[in-house]
């Protein structure tokens, strides 16, 4: 409806405020300008910043017109594995993954995550325990110049009263601004880490979160596969923030794939071929068509950016986090919940639990509040990880 307007056929990108008003409630009104909406620099500062100090791309496109998890599985498997909603159903995701392209081409990996990565969706990561770590050691890894070949970091998405933390994952309805501050805290730590000269850091958002962009996507590579929902995700998502801070990139440039093909979220595994010398094979024909951001880096590192960025850190009181925790979950949350609870406890062979969860169809637990499907959440990723 957003993309093709209310009735499917109407002039491209018309029917945001249609989509925005159709889940107007009594309870619940909207009103219709509010999806129009967006973020300045006095809201986003660590980001501006970036964006003003490197480069930005403004042809950089969601993977498919869906949700969150499709386009984050694009950004790993270079697929969505058939799906085009958030569902834990489907978990494990058996795709082959660009974490073990990485591997096979001799170089390192590591996934940093706050509360519960939405990369343990990913079964053929489960056997690689080790390759997941809180956050905090993003920042002591970068500090000792010690991060692994390619680094994915993963926001908070729970309200933590325990932890007195927020969500920073600036999925709607929270408050974009704890999102900014991580974007400042993992530039800080690149930067002033010994391994900056050597780093690119790639800052983008899976999927539009329903606010307007007037540019339509266009047609896209099937990636191949099922489609059980009838879609073949031949076609890109709305226009996402796409951000490249590196000291190889220009300071204030604008970034564009110099054919046709616009960038996605399979550019990253893409680039990554180009700047390890990977195996050549596509995991997909959407990674195959995808553009390199490498051919747009210049020859030296000459623009080492700001020695820090700042953020408007918000500081959430007691009364705001435990009424973050006592609404209901989202989508989003309650689908990670879900798979959560699909993982394998440490100890359990991982092989034979994806073959355990293809022959026992188990509830899912039902969660009330986001308090009670994050504590769950968190609960089944310790026991992954043996804490």
């Amino acid at each position: 409806m957003q993309i093709h307007g209310k009735s499917g056929f109407e002039k491209p990108m018309s029917g945001f405020i249609d989509n925005y008003m159709s889940h107007a409630k009594p309870e619940a009104p909207r009103v219709p300008d509010a999806v129009m909406h967006y973020f300045t620099q006095a809201h986003v500062p660590a980001i501006s910043q970036l964006a003003r100090a490197f480069a930005v791309s403004d042809r950089w496109f969601a993977s498919a017109p869906c949700q969150t998890w499709p386009n984050r599985l694009f950004v790993h498997t270079g697929s969505a594995g058939g799906d085009v909603n958030n569902t834990g159903w489907h978990v494990p995701y058996m795709m082959q993954t660009t974490f073990e392209r990485v591997a096979a081409g001799g170089k390192t990996w590591g996934i940093y995550f706050h509360d519960v990565p939405q990369t343990l969706t990913l079964g053929r990561l489960w056997p690689h325990r080790e390759h997941f770590h809180p956050f905090q050691h993003f920042l002591a890894d970068a500090k000792a110049g010690s991060l692994p070949s390619y680094s994915f970091v993963e926001p908070r998405y729970f309200a933590d009263p325990l932890g007195k933390a927020m969500p920073n994952d600036q999925h709607p309805p929270h408050n974009v601004g704890y999102g900014d501050a991580l974007i400042a805290d993992v530039y800080n730590a690149l930067r002033t880490g010994p391994g900056w000269k050597h780093t690119l850091f790639v800052i983008t958002y899976d999927e539009h979160g329903g606010c307007y962009d007037h540019v339509a996507p266009g047609p896209a590579v099937s990636p191949g596969g099922e489609f059980p929902d009838g879609f073949r995700f031949d076609s890109y998502g709305v226009r996402v923030p796409a951000v490249i801070v590196s000291p190889f990139v220009k300071s204030k440039s604008v970034i564009r794939p110099t054919g046709t093909v616009p960038f996605d979220h399979t550019t990253i595994f893409r680039t990554l071929q180009d700047l390890f010398g990977l195996d050549p094979e596509p995991l997909t024909p959407r990674t195959a068509s995808a553009p390199s951001l490498v051919e747009h880096f210049t020859a030296t590192p000459d623009n080492l950016g700001p020695s820090s960025v700042d953020a408007k850190r918000p500081s959430p009181s007691p009364q705001e986090l435990d009424n973050a925790s006592k609404l209901p979950p989202n989508g989003l949350q309650e689908a990670l919940a879900q798979g959560a609870s699909r993982l394998p406890s440490s100890g359990t062979d991982p092989v034979l639990h994806v073959k355990r969860l293809g022959s026992i169809a188990s509830p899912f637990p039902v969660h009330t509040t986001t308090g009670e499907a994050g504590a769950d959440a968190r609960s089944h990723v310790k026991a992954f990880r043996g804490e």
